[in-house]
C-alpha cells in the first residue's frame, strides 16, 4: 500500500536528501513545493528501507483526519485508525523496542489530548512519556487549516542518532551533516583521506561507511578526543580501516601534495574554542591544509565563523570556493565550505 511520509532533514541538506530518497527507486515519489527541512514523500515499498536514509533526522508516517477538532479522534473509528497507524511503526521493530508514548501537539495538556494519550497508550500497551517517548506522535492542523494530521515517527529514536556513538563529546557533529560533508567530497577508494580535529570520530566514521579509502587518518591534539574516536570506531567496526594520530592540524607530518580529501568540523567558539583563538587557528590550518593537499584535492570544512572564513578564502590563491552551504543545526547556522585545491604553491 502507498504511504504518505514526511522526511525531516537539517534545513540546507534538502537537495542531497532528495537524491538519497530518489535512490530508493520508483516507489519513492517526492511531492513538489517542500517546506525547508521537510520532504513530503509518497512511498510504495518496504518501510524498513527508509531506515537506511543517512541524511534524514526522522521519518514520519502521516495520516490526515477530516475532522473539525481533535476531540473527534476519540471516536471509535478514528481512534482505531490512529492505533493502527501507530502499530505500523511498532510492527517494524522487535517486541520491546518501544516502551513509552509521547504526543506532541498544541494544547497537549488539555483534557481532550490527555484522554487521547491515555487511550492510545492503553491500546498500544505503552507508558506515557513525560518529555519524550520511544513512540513519538505529532498532531497538527491540516494544510490550509482543514482537518488534522497525525504523524507517527517510524523509529524509537531519530535516524540521526547513530548506533555506533557510544562515546559522545560536547559539540559533537550531527551524523547527517557529517554524512553530507562526506558525500560532497565525492569519496573514492584511492583517496588519502584526512580528518582534522577528529573529535568523537563522526566525520571519519561517516566517510568510511561510504566505502574504503586507500588511507584514512584522523588527527586531534586532545587525548580524550582520540580515545573517544577509537571507542566509536570500534563500535562501528571500522578500527582496522583508519589511523588515529595525535597530530597538530597546524603542523602535519605529511609530505607536500599528498592528501586527496580533507574534512574538519572547525571550532565555532560556541562550545569549543573562542573567536580570538580562531583568528590565529583558521589561517594556520587553511595554509597547512593547502600544503599537504594535492592539486584539485577536495576539502569540506564546517564553521560558524562565516565572516572569518570568507575573509580568509578571499585572500588565498591556494583554495577555490566551490560551494557555501548554510545548515540549520537547531538554532545554529554554520556553513559547509566546499573547497578545491588550486595549482598555486603555498
Amino acid at each position: 500500500m502507498p504511504y504518505h511520509l514526511e522526511v525531516v532533514v537539517a534545513a540546507g541538506l534538502e537537495s542531497l536528501a532528495r537524491e538519497e530518497i530518489q535512490r530508493l527507486g520508483r516507489g519513492a515519489r517526492l511531492a513538489p513545493g517542500q517546506t525547508p527541512g521537510v520532504l513530503t514523500v509518497h512511498y510504495d515499498g518496504p518501510l524498513q528501507r527508509l531506515f537506511t536514509l543517512r541524511l534524514a533526522t526522522s521519518v514520519y508516517l502521516v495520516k490526515h483526519f477530516p475532522i473539525p477538532r481533535p476531540r473527534a479522534l476519540l471516536g471509535d473509528q478514528h481512534l482505531r485508525t490512529a492505533v493502527g497507524l501507530a502499530e505500523t511503526a511498532l510492527n517494524l521493530h522487535p517486541r520491546g523496542s518501544f516502551q513509552t508514548l509521547y504526543l506532541s501537539a498544541a494544547g497537549a495538556e488539555s483534557s481532550v489530548l490527555a484522554r487521547l494519550k491515555d487511550e492510545l497508550s492503553g491500546s498500544l500497551g505503552l507508558q506515557r512519556g513525560q518529555d519524550d517517548g520511544d513512540l513519538l506522535l505529532r498532531l497538527r492542523r491540516g494544510t490550509g487549516g482543514q482537518g488534522w494530521d497525525l504523524l507517527v515517527r517510524l523509529t524509537p529514536r531519530p535516524l540521526a542518532t547513530r548506533a555506533w556513538r557510544v562515546c559522545n563529546r560536547e559539540g559533537a557533529l550531527n551524523g547527517p551533516v557529517a554524512h553530507a560533508m562526506a558525500l560532497l567530497t565525492r569519496p573514492a577508494p584511492d583517496d588519502l583521506y584526512l580528518n582534522l580535529g577528529c573529535g568523537s570520530g563522526t566525520l571519519l566514521i561517516e566517510r568510511l561507511q561510504l566505502g574504503r579509502a586507500q588511507r584514512a587518518i584522523g588527527c586531534d591534539i586532545n587525548s580524550e578526543a582520540l580515545a573517544c574516536t577509537r571507542t566509536n570506531l570500534e563500535a562501528a567496526g571500522l578500527s582496522d580501516r583508519c589511523e588515529i594520530t595525535p597530530w597538530d592540524a597546524r603542523k602535519l607530518p605529511l609530505p607536500d601534495g599528498s592528501v586527496d580529501v580533507i574534512t574538519a568540523d572547525l571550532p565555532f567558539g560556541h562550545l569549543v574554542g573562542s573567536h580570538n583563538e580562531n583568528l590565529d587557528l583558521y589561517p594556520a590550518l587553511l595554509q597547512e591544509a593547502a600544503r599537504v593537499a594535492r592539486p584539485h584535492a577536495r576539502c569540506a570544512l564546517l564553521s560558524h565563523e562565516v565572516r572569518l572564513m570568507e575573509r580568509l578564502l578571499a585572500t588565498m590563491t591556494t583554495w577555490r570556493l566551490i560551494e557555501n552551504l548554510r545548515v540549520d543545526l537547531g538554532g545554529l547556522y554554520p556553513r559547509i565550505f566546499l573547497l578545491r585545491r588550486t595549482n598555486q604553491r603555498v
